[in-house]
């Protein structure tokens, strides 16, 4: 075990800050492109720049979390759901 104990508990946390720095970081998490442009794009000021790195972290420990479910037999649930694109 990777240290991630209670999955679902740590994807709730990880998606609810993933979703909240998306919101600061105007990124529809519906759309790859936006997500990649975002992670891509530098911004002039620091706050902006620390929003973008922040999100950044948190879906490369998404990921992580993500395999190790995957690895455990477990399934994903997805970050954005049908019913959360639809009020994007």
């Amino acid at each position: 075990m990777s240290g991630f104990e209670h999955y679902e508990r740590e994807l709730r946390d990880l998606d609810s800050e993933i979703h909240r720095y998306a919101a600061v970081c105007r990124v529809n998490l519906a759309n790859r492109h936006e997500i990649d442009a975002c992670l891509r794009n530098h911004h002039d000021s620091w706050a902006d720049d620390k929003a973008r790195e922040s999100l950044q972290g948190l879906l490369i420990l998404r990921i992580k979390v993500e395999t190790d479910m995957i690895a455990a037999g477990r399934s994903v649930p997805p970050l954005v759901s049908a019913l959360t694109e639809q009020n994007l």
